[in-house]
């Protein structure tokens, strides 16, 4: 049966989705944007009659036999991975029968594709909120089993080699002449690997599943691991000092001779004077790449935090205020490794120095470490906290619309929340497509916050303190966000959502 005829099953809205998902790996995504404007249209539609469809059985022939079949089993295996994907995003909002059935439905068919088999599996567990059994196939199973059993083997001949030969044989038997080269080069480990030490060859073997003898290390082995990791850790850092010195070559003699002075009070955190700030002049004299050997040279970003207030008090003595690229680079290099590596409250030393920073330079700051350390993704509770502070204590209002932007455009997480309830505490003056844009992502992401009290309390502020920018647009766009919430904040929510007048 064509896709023609399969989609005449359906209603319009559910015809509108099912094209989304047939449009390549961007499926899901495309689904799930045109599933949040039929919501904002209309705040009560659901995807029941979509499910529905997708499990009825349709008569098909089936190895010169008239079967039945659901027919979400009749679409493409792209269809099926594209459908488990969007479901995925939006399962916390659905019926959870109706996506199990649908799931039945699937499993009930001879699944091929490995892919969609683990889709299937992983979104079955996270509906039951259970992790019992495995994703993998009962064929994967036997051949991670298989290839575990190999690294045990510690007699097994060409070390490395050996644990790949089932798998290089497989490949001469489908024809693959590509892969058959990489059996050549296999070969000549096989040789290299021999000549190598045995305690080495046992530590390469037992990476995976770690023999009884290296379960037993004395505890005067294990120092001795960690101390030839920290030799070769040492080893990279002076080949890159190494590099940054080659670049120095390039730099003026007085930039050179300002490097170690400036170094000295850093390391040895001693009084700066009104000479120290007359070394920092330098920086006036650079061009971008100079900046960035100079603050490589320095090694800013391993700079004690203790030493940061008094250095930072220096670079603001400095008349004329840096440039813009000049402030982003020493932010760059001296602040943003120091607030990514937080995993615990930051101290008074490194707060005192990114606020006096970033009361000088909000734009490089902006751009330099706000926006990197939201980018990244899975935002501490710690760095969360110092980028609170700064849009509360430090940023313009224009500074904290440009960070408001930016969140649009990054992934979610309990620390970006937290930074956006700050600046809608701080009473963002939003445009009217600003404020679009953000009810459209807030629809988008309800389905993952569904249980956050952040994610509420982020809401009831956005309804009680925003009224004034909520359209009709937006007020289809806001009641659909509510139709996800779980949490004890919903009554409260809906009544305040009541009370806007449009």
């Amino acid at each position: 049966m064509d896709l023609r005829a399969l989609l005449q099953r359906f209603d319009g809205r559910s015809r509108l989705l099912l094209h989304s998902l047939h449009s390549g790996a961007a499926g899901a995504s495309n689904a799930q944007t045109v599933f949040n404007k039929q919501r904002r249209s209309d705040p009560d539609f659901t995807l029941n009659p979509l499910l529905e469809t997708l499990c009825q059985q349709e008569p098909c022939v089936h190895e010169d036999a008239l079967v039945l079949k659901p027919l979400v089993c009749l679409f493409s295996e792209g269809f099926k991975r594209n459908l488990l994907c969007f479901l995925h995003l939006l399962h916390p909002g659905l019926p959870k029968d109706h996506v199990l059935h649908l799931l039945q439905c699937l499993t009930q068919d001879d699944v091929e594709n490995q892919w969609t088999c683990v889709l299937i599996k992983q979104l079955q567990r996270d509906i039951e909120g259970t992790r019992k059994g495995t994703l993998l196939t009962s064929d994967g199973t036997g051949k991670l089993k298989s290839f575990c059993e190999r690294f045990r083997n510690t007699n097994a001949k060409g070390k490395w080699a050996y644990c790949f030969e089932d798998l290089e044989t497989e490949d001469k038997e489908t024809n693959m002449p590509v892969l058959s080269q990489k059996k050549r080069k296999s070969d000549n480990m096989d040789h290299d690997g021999d000549a190598q030490e045995d305690h080495q060859s046992k530590r390469v073997k037992t990476d995976f599943c770690p023999s009884e003898e290296e379960e037993r290390l004395t505890e005067e082995e294990e120092p001795k691991i960690r101390t030839s990791q920290l030799q070769q850790s040492a080893a990279s850092v002076s080949q890159a000092r190494s590099d940054v010195l080659g670049s120095s070559t390039n730099l003026p003699d007085h930039m050179k001779a300002a490097v170690p002075v400036i170094k000295e009070l850093l390391d040895t955190e001693s009084a700066w004077d009104e000479c120290s700030v007359s070394a920092l002049k330098v920086f006036h004299e650079c061009d971008p790449n100079e900046v960035e050997v100079l603050c490589s040279m320095l090694c800013l970003s391993e700079a004690s935090e203790q030493s940061l207030p008094q250095f930072c008090s220096c670079l603001l003595e400095l008349s004329p205020d840096l440039s813009h690229s000049t402030a982003s680079a020493v932010i760059t290099h001296l602040l943003l490794p120091k607030i990514l590596s937080l995993a615990e409250p930051a101290s008074r030393c490194l707060v005192t120095a990114v606020m006096s920073l970033c009361t000088r330079y909000p734009r490089p700051t902006c751009q330099a470490l706000i926006e990197p350390v939201l980018r990244k993704g899975q935002t501490e509770s710690a760095q969360a906290e110092v980028l609170c502070r700064l849009v509360v204590d430090c940023l313009e209002p224009h500074h904290r619309l440009l960070v408001f932007r930016t969140i649009l455009g990054v992934p979610w997480d309990e620390g970006v929340l937290s930074v956006i309830h700050a600046l809608l505490d701080s009473e963002l003056e939003l445009s009217e497509e600003d404020f679009s844009l953000f009810t459209d992502q807030l629809c988008s992401q309800s389905p993952h916050f569904s249980k956050s009290m952040k994610f509420a309390k982020m809401l009831l502020s956005v309804l009680t303190k925003y009224q004034s920018h909520v359209n009709p647009a937006c007020h289809h766009t806001l009641s659909s966000c509510l139709s996800f919430n779980e949490t004890f904040l919903k009554k409260s929510l809906q009544a305040a959502l009541k009370r806007i007048s449009l």
